[in-house]
């Protein structure tokens, strides 16, 4: 089976046991959201509310709207930004009043898999259906494409309708529609989100469609693990060394082998949260020799060693600033 990059990047959302609800909520209402979660999917269904960061900006969300919200930086949610919270989320996902002393988990549920101030859906403002990955859960290219906050429109879409219906039901194997209707929803919207250009990995993803650029991005994807050079790629694609590297850096934005190299150690890191994989393994996977070569690579990459990474990786922060990965405002 042929995988072009795209593909491969949306291989990684596979949610097995994400936090999944529907908020709804009669005005006046606001929600401080501290939860480090790698990735939570908002889809709108009714209601307009804004989202906004602690360094002042801000997000307006619609019904139709889906946002993308990485975990990196803590934000509120509400129908007006200056309204007090009616409950604060913390780091380990717990909900707490805003004093933060006690909880209201349970005094905002009702129904299924419903939460917030508002029981009676007739008399609700703002309802949202929220789905939060895991770590380990999400792959790591793929949040690496992602600024803390993408917004798209699917306006009608099939998907949310299914979602909504579902989500409130009470009904065998729920957890395993959910679970798929959110990798399809999250798909759905970073789909969207490269096609306009809005996130970084869009570069290469417009690149797909140039004949020579383009099969050679499929043959870096489809073996990752060969012993790729500018030459053998411009052969493969029949044009000269000069056109391939020239061509390739200027539409990709970087040269082929940086590409590759960093295509492989993004590969490798995911890798790494199976603890089944040793590194020789993974070494072999990705394309390198040994475990000392891919070692090195990786901590040059990645600011840390794969043992480093891989033990980080199991306690959840893998994805942290001290793992050297850059993260976008």
């Amino acid at each position: 089976m042929v995988v072009d990059a795209l593909g491969s990047l949306l291989n990684g959302p596979r949610a097995h046991s994400p936090m999944m609800l529907r908020m709804v909520m009669a005005s006046p209402w606001s929600v401080r959201i501290e939860d480090t979660a790698p990735l939570t999917v908002v889809a709108v269904t009714r209601g307009e509310s804004t989202l906004s960061y602690d360094d002042g900006v801000s997000y307006r969300v619609r019904p139709g709207d889906v946002a993308l919200v990485r975990g990196t930086h803590p934000y509120v949610i509400a129908d007006e930004p200056e309204h007090e919270w009616v409950a604060r989320i913390d780091t380990g996902g717990q909900c707490f009043d805003p004093t933060g002393t006690h909880s209201v988990a349970e005094d905002m549920c009702f129904g299924v898999r419903s939460w917030g101030n508002c029981a009676d859906d007739t008399a609700a403002q703002a309802i949202m259906l929220i789905g939060t990955y895991a770590s380990g859960e999400v792959s790591r290219r793929l949040l690496d494409a992602l600024d803390r906050f993408t917004l798209v429109s699917l306006r009608d879409h099939p998907l949310i309708a299914l979602m909504e219906d579902e989500i409130v039901r009470d009904s065998p194997a729920q957890d395993a529609v959910l679970n798929r209707l959110l990798d399809l929803l999250l798909i759905t919207g970073l789909r969207q989100a490269m096609e306009r250009g809005d996130v970084r990995a869009a570069k290469w993803y417009r690149a797909h469609s140039d004949p020579v650029v383009g099969h050679a991005l499929r043959l870096l994807h489809n073996g990752i693990d060969q012993p790729w050079t500018v030459a053998s790629l411009a052969t493969a694609a029949g044009v000269s060394r000069a056109a391939m590297a020239r061509r390739f850096t200027d539409l990709v934005g970087v040269p082929p082998m940086t590409y590759l190299t960093d295509w492989r150690l993004s590969a490798a890191a995911d890798l790494l949260a199976d603890p089944e994989q040793t590194l020789t393994s993974i070494a072999r996977q990705v394309g390198y020799g040994s475990p000392f070569a891919f070692s090195a690579a990786f901590k040059r990459q990645h600011g840390v060693s794969p043992a480093v990474f891989r033990a980080r990786a199991t306690t959840g922060n893998a994805h942290g600033p001290a793992d050297g990965v850059s993260r976008a405002d």
